[in-house]
């Protein structure tokens, strides 16, 4: 179980302090957004109620592209190029266009945090006080002010606007995993109805561990029996649990003056539950507009409204991937086996594929930094 990283005793100081940017939150995308103002000058200051790196809440897999292009191949644990589908009436191979990796959460964000100069503090932040010029953040330890604010806290948007709509009503999916000791070689899917009712699950070899888990649509179906029956079946130690709830709805990116990214903006992709390049593709793009108005080439009104724009523009994409999700269930009966043959003929895997990765490309850490980040420099792909 992860430990509470808030200090104690002493060492338990009030905050009171001024920044020229805040950033609430410390994964992901909240490293994202540090790594873009990293040398421009301004007091950054990033808080969570977690050590960085401390509390994993993933299966910590992505294109490996993106770990090539973000420079943090020192995460890396392991590499595929296939996926295995199993499914009531048999198994299909997936043979996929660019490679998939896993990675190990805490090296990763140590790396991610090296890309960045900000500073960091654990503390629970409670909610927010706006004005025209420095909002008030209010913590378990005292307030922060800053008048440019992100909110990277995950899918409870915690400074958004209104009461947060809770489970099991929200628009969230639930998951759960396991991590016992061993090695394996595929990269595995499982949509059964047998299983889960509306969802899947898997296993992701990760060096000297297995990520077996199972996640449901409906975060009114509790997964943990699911997922030590998935375990034991696969002949895997039902042992270190990690779950968390993933939202499947895309969010409004910019509201009341504060920017959202991540979790708390809905970056997370429906039916698949990918969220760690999404969380970093609009953590880039959210720090490269706040990067803008400590340079002084924007202001906050502009930068959110870009911002803003930039992420609903991803709206539909977000959208589409949601209807698939509600297809599942349809599929999962005979019309799966078909379904899944017809993906796996080489022409259309690649085409599916290739899109699925252009909603988030890594070339997009190559754009120009500046106002209007969404212009991207076009990179040669590197072959999988």
């Amino acid at each position: 179980m992860p430990r509470r990283a808030t200090k104690r005793g002493a060492e338990r100081t009030r905050i009171d302090a001024d920044a020229d940017v805040l950033i609430c939150g410390a994964s992901f995308a909240g490293l994202a957004v540090a790594r873009e103002l990293a040398g421009s000058g301004a007091r950054v200051l990033m808080v969570d109620r977690y050590e960085v790196g401390e509390r994993q809440a993933s299966a910590c897999g992505i294109p490996t592209l993106w770990l090539e292009a973000m420079g943090l191949m020192g995460a890396h644990q392991q590499t595929f190029g296939e996926l295995l589908v199993h499914a009531p009436r048999g198994e299909v191979r997936l043979r996929l266009p660019w490679t998939f990796s896993t990675f190990d959460y805490r090296s990763l964000c140590a790396g991610l945090r090296d890309q960045g100069d900000a500073e960091f503090e654990t503390a629970t932040v409670e909610g927010v006080t706006r004005s025209p010029g420095a909002h008030v953040v209010h913590t378990d330890r005292g307030d922060v002010r800053a008048p440019l604010v992100v909110d990277a806290l995950g899918w409870r948007r915690v400074l958004g606007d209104g009461p947060n709509v809770q489970p099991p009503d929200a628009t969230l999916s639930r998951g759960l995993e396991v991590h016992p000791a061993g090695r394996g070689d595929e990269l595995e899917l499982w949509i059964d109805r047998g299983l889960v009712a509306a969802g899947y699950g898997w296993s992701f070899p990760a060096g000297d561990e297995v990520r077996v888990g199972v996640g449901s649509f409906d975060p009114r179906f509790h997964v943990k029996a699911p997922t030590v029956r998935l375990a034991e079946g696969e002949r895997r130690e039902a042992v270190r649990f990690q779950g968390n709830w993933i939202p499947h709805r895309i969010r409004p990116a910019a509201e009341g003056a504060v920017f959202f990214a991540g979790d708390s903006a809905g970056h997370c992709l429906p039916t698949t539950a990918e969220g760690i390049r999404t969380a970093l593709y609009f953590g880039l793009a959210c720090g490269r507009e706040v990067r803008a108005v400590v340079d002084g080439r924007s202001d906050r009104a502009d930068a959110l409204a870009r911002y803003g724009a930039f992420s609903a523009a991803h709206r539909w994409k977000f959208e589409w991937m949601l209807r698939v999700q509600r297809l599942v269930p349809r599929l999962a009966g005979r019309p799966l086996r078909p379904t899944l043959r017809a993906v796996g003929v080489a022409p259309v895997t690649r085409w599916a594929f290739d899109h699925y990765l252009e909603i988030a490309h890594p070339r997009f850490v190559g754009v120009a930094v500046g106002p209007g980040a969404v212009t991207v420099r076009r990179r040669e792909r590197v072959a999988a």
